[in-house]
């Protein structure tokens, strides 16, 4: 494991990335991780990573060479580099910025590396939007009329309570019923049974997201 810590890490992708997307996810979580080329975007912030983590095929040479100890080269090809940071970081939460935007296959790969590492527990944060693998139970304080999107990544199913339009009694598959473009009706109560569903908020919920995530809640069981 390269990064082991109590508190939250913001992890910094090569995607699109600015400053202050940046710097609002060091304000919840202030260890810096770079996944390969994201250690640009962190030093376009003025910031210089703890670690960084890839195959370091978007890192220049001489930002390599000037990284030192903190450079954490894996060279397999079997997985992308937000899938080699997941995999190699510990703590409580990953505020994840720079893997959304540029391109949709690193975007999608993303959303599957979430699924496939539920343990891992991670937001990432877009120029709109924030995105993260739903808990067993979640509950959030929104304001009416906030857009609650849910993607399935597999089979699951749920129910919900202040949502405009309920889930209770619906299955959703990739291929099947989704579940974006809901909204809340005010406080919303979402349960699921398996740890397959994407929650997608607009980007102002970040840090009410990011409390709630911290602290463990629900057990995943059938409805």
């Amino acid at each position: 494991m390269i990064i082991t810590e109590a508190n939250a890490v913001t992890l910094v992708g090569a995607g699109q990335a600015t400053s202050a997307e940046i710097n609002r996810c060091l304000a919840l979580g202030p260890t810096l991780v770079a996944a390969d080329g994201g250690a640009l975007h962190c030093q376009a912030a003025g910031h210089t990573p703890s670690a960084i983590i890839g195959d370091m095929d978007s890192l220049p040479t001489r930002d390599q060479a000037q990284a030192g100890d903190s450079l954490h080269p894996i060279a397999e090809q079997d997985s992308t580099d937000f899938e080699k940071a997941l995999r190699n970081i510990d703590v409580p939460l990953i505020l994840g910025v720079g893997f959304a935007g540029a391109r949709i296959d690193h975007q999608l790969a993303c959303y599957n590396a979430l699924t496939r590492f539920p343990e891992k527990r991670c937001i990432l944060l877009s120029d709109t939007d924030i995105a993260f693998l739903a808990p067993a139970q979640m509950s959030l304080d929104l304001p009416a009329g906030t857009r609650v999107s849910l993607f399935p990544m597999g089979l699951v199913s749920g129910t919900s309570e202040g949502l405009q339009w309920p889930i209770n009694g619906l299955t959703f598959t990739p291929d099947g019923q989704i579940g974006t473009s809901n909204k809340a009706t005010g406080a919303i109560e979402v349960m699921f049974t398996a740890p397959k569903m994407l929650m997608i908020l607009p980007k102002a919920y970040l840090e009410i997201v990011a409390r709630v995530l911290t602290v463990p809640r629900g057990e995943w069981r059938a409805l």
